[in-house]
């Protein structure tokens, strides 16, 4: 979505407001401003014309890839016909790890959408979550990298051996609440998701018997911060790093002295996965 500068500084008082402002507060009135035009885009267009789960599942054999595939491994619009032009949609190749990578090599060289992850943190962090909820929306989507079906689980599979059980659990479970509304958080179904899974979708059994688990579980709020500081767009203009939770990391995180990927965890083979996806076996 494009900044129009003019409509911004309109929106915020002008230039005159914008000269009492310092770098943070202009930083979070244009993080605000931008997430305002997108819901109400999103809206308009909701209000438009929303899919059922029908029409979705009528564009499954339009599409020359499977929608549940993570975004490492497949570009939504690499695979193309052999009789399509496919100009312009060839994988890049990918940066080197180092031989001993660490969650910030991961964050820097391979996680996609790494900006969506830090700017959860940073909200989360700004709302005064503790270190491991933090922790938590920093990661939360991290298994998006291999698959997005299931994320979840492939996500807490992923940092099980390396964080608190807490942790592992706000993350799996994030995934099923996400479906389901919480008034005492204020936390509603997410506009998007009505262009995402359907107009009329329902969760199936397996994510319901999940969200009533996790609802009656001691972590259920550590689990439904994660959706509550979840961002569903984010601002391409704000920048976040993953320096500024470095402190968090290394109380919270266990990085393997040989590395991830290489320090014989159940989870090795998955960082390692991440590592070289252009690995033929």
């Amino acid at each position: 979505m494009k900044l129009n500068p003019e409509e911004f500084k309109k929106s915020i008082g002008g230039e005159e407001a914008i000269a009492h402002m310092d770098h943070e507060q202009r930083a979070d009135a244009l993080e605000t401003y931008m997430a305002d035009r997108l819901d109400a885009a999103v809206t308009a267009k909701a209000e438009k014309k929303l899919p059922t789960v029908a029409d979705l599942e009528a564009l499954i054999d339009t599409r020359g890839y499977r929608r549940g595939v993570g975004n490492l491994f497949l570009h939504a619009r690499s695979n193309k016909r052999p009789d399509e032009d496919t100009t312009g949609y060839t994988v890049k190749r990918l940066p080197k790890m180092p031989a001993n990578p660490t969650l910030r090599d991961f964050f820097n060289l391979r996680f996609n959408p790494a900006a969506h992850l830090l700017q959860s943190a940073r909200l989360a962090r700004r709302q005064g979550a503790s270190e491991e909820v933090v922790l938590a929306c920093l990661l939360h989507d991290a298994g998006n990298s291999m698959m997005r079906t299931e994320h979840g689980y492939w996500g807490a599979q992923l940092i099980e051996p390396y964080v608190s059980e807490k942790v592992a659990f706000a993350v799996r479970y994030h995934q099923a609440l996400r479906f389901f509304p919480d008034p005492s958080v204020n936390y509603e179904y997410p506009i998007a998701y009505f262009q995402t899974f359907g107009s009329d979708y329902v969760p199936p059994p397996h994510i319901q018997a999940a969200h009533q688990y996790a609802r009656n579980h001691k972590w259920y709020m550590e689990a439904r911060l994660v959706t509550l500081n979840d961002l569903y767009s984010f601002d391409p203009d704000v920048e976040v790093c993953v320096d500024e939770f470095e402190d968090i990391i290394g109380r919270h995180f266990r990085q393997p002295e040989e590395g991830l990927g290489f320090d014989g965890s159940p989870a090795s083979h998955m960082w390692r996965t991440i590592i070289n996806p252009d690995a033929p076996l």
